[in-house]
């Protein structure tokens, strides 16, 4: 079948993209990048290139720019150009040549498409770079997600050339008279991904002449494998996750108690949790609650009958309160300020009616800290906000959330929706109050 043909009939297929859209194609001189460069032109969709000149091969990468410019000049087609530091990005950064050059090429082509309106970045890899990719991260150790190799779209990024393999890449070259050079890195086995290009995968060709179409239908299958299982992972999560408020669920312990350790992996998967802190939790289940288990982003409090799963909020840090100020917000909440010398009492515990002439400006509002203590409202003595918080069950989660107003002389003045201080309280000699009112 004709090359354009089985092209026009792929993109069509995998629903890649329109005509009417502007695709910004990654050249960087060899037989792939120009052959979907070819390709894209002949077909008839508005396309650019972007080169980068990685300046790791000396005068060759020069030529390698060279020929780019003169086949977009041939072309008539637009061209982006950049020359990177690699090597000084990869020593500033302590990650290799190769992450550090795929770092500076997506990094620049996110910023040409928002720069000049390109719908989609078009890479040219094909169904070898596939079976390899999957080779690579069986080899360091994946799951389904590192089995499904090289999606053909995805976020903003195109592979138009996944239904061709190595060979054929070669003989479209060849059939169109596309010019190319050979970089002669992708021929030296010092990388891993070489030596599974140029050692590994031709011994399973030995074994089966097809191993690259075998294993490009066996990917396939991974991938739907990995669709059924991600819908019928979402429609169990959205069973067990209770949404109570922005970015905070409840789970029932007795809902998922019975549950195997890999399908509880797949359902927190998205909040980063580990299946060793995932077995942990499950064998916490019958012990003492108020445990909290976290991952990079998110944290987990296994309470009396279910777990409360949130994301870790950023530090609150602390505020002040000025005499003057009559507006004052900490996270998300935010206070009305008043002075009155006419005022009536309420009982309401998201407003706090305090001895305006007992107090030290700046008033100070944060979270609360271990060690906190306050005097309750009726009482003499003082007790631990900690123990406070215990006995009107007050989660882990939560006490961490509450305001704490101070003094300027340190002591508690309020903690928030629940109980001011008694040093501070009203009395018959009070002649001025401070109302802070939680609007929240």
């Amino acid at each position: 079948m004709n090359i354009d043909v089985r092209f026009e009939r792929y993109i069509e297929e995998q629903k890649l993209f329109t005509r009417e859209d502007k695709l910004l194609v990654a050249v960087s001189g060899g037989r792939d990048s120009m052959l979907l460069l070819t390709l894209l032109s002949r077909y008839g969709v508005e396309i650019a290139a972007a080169h980068c000149n990685f300046k790791l091969r000396a005068e060759e990468s020069d030529k390698d720019e060279q020929l780019v410019r003169a086949y977009c000049k041939q072309l008539g087609i637009k061209l982006h150009v950049e020359h990177f530091d690699t090597e000084g990005y990869a020593e500033s950064h302590k990650i290799s040549i190769q992450m550090a050059a795929r770092d500076l090429r997506y990094t620049w082509f996110d910023r040409l498409r928002a720069e000049y309106g390109y719908d989609y970045s078009a890479i040219a890899q094909h169904k070898n770079d596939h079976v390899e990719t999957v080779l690579f991260n069986l080899s360091r150790g994946t799951g389904l997600l590192g089995l499904q190799g090289i999606l053909p779209k995805r976020e903003g990024v195109l592979r138009p050339l996944l239904f061709l393999n190595s060979a054929e890449v070669l003989q479209a070259v060849e059939q169109l008279n596309v010019p190319y050079r050979d970089d002669q890195s992708n021929f030296s086995n010092k990388y891993a991904r070489n030596k599974i290009r140029l050692d590994i995968i031709p011994e399973f060709e030995r074994l089966n002449p097809d191993f690259i179409q075998i294993m490009d239908d066996n990917i396939g299958r991974f991938q739907e494998t990995q669709r059924v299982l991600q819908a019928f992972v979402e429609q169990e999560r959205q069973k067990l996750f209770v949404a109570i408020g922005a970015d905070e669920w409840q789970i029932s312990k007795a809902a998922i108690a019975g549950l195997d350790v890999g399908l509880l992996y797949f359902l927190f998967e998205p909040f980063g949790f580990s299946k060793p802190v995932l077995a942990d939790l499950v064998a916490a289940f019958s012990a003492e609650s108020g445990r909290i288990f976290r991952s990079d982003t998110h944290e987990l409090l296994l309470d009396r009958t279910v777990l409360r799963l949130q994301k870790i909020a950023e530090e609150g840090g602390s505020v002040e309160l000025q005499a003057s100020d009559r507006v004052l917000t900490w996270q998300k909440y935010v206070f009305s300020v008043s002075c009155e010398e006419d005022f009536t009492v309420v009982k309401n515990p998201a407003i706090a009616l305090l001895d305006y002439d007992k107090l030290i400006f700046p008033l100070t509002v944060r979270a609360w800290e271990e060690g906190d203590v306050f005097q309750p409202l009726g009482m003499n003595g003082k007790k631990k906000i900690s123990d406070f918080f215990i006995q009107r069950k007050v989660s882990l989660f939560d006490k961490k959330r509450i305001p704490i107003w101070l003094n300027g002389n340190g002591e508690v003045l309020w903690i928030t929706n629940y109980q001011i201080d008694d040093r501070y309280k009203i009395t018959e000699n009070t002649q001025k109050v401070l109302k802070l009112d939680c609007n929240i």
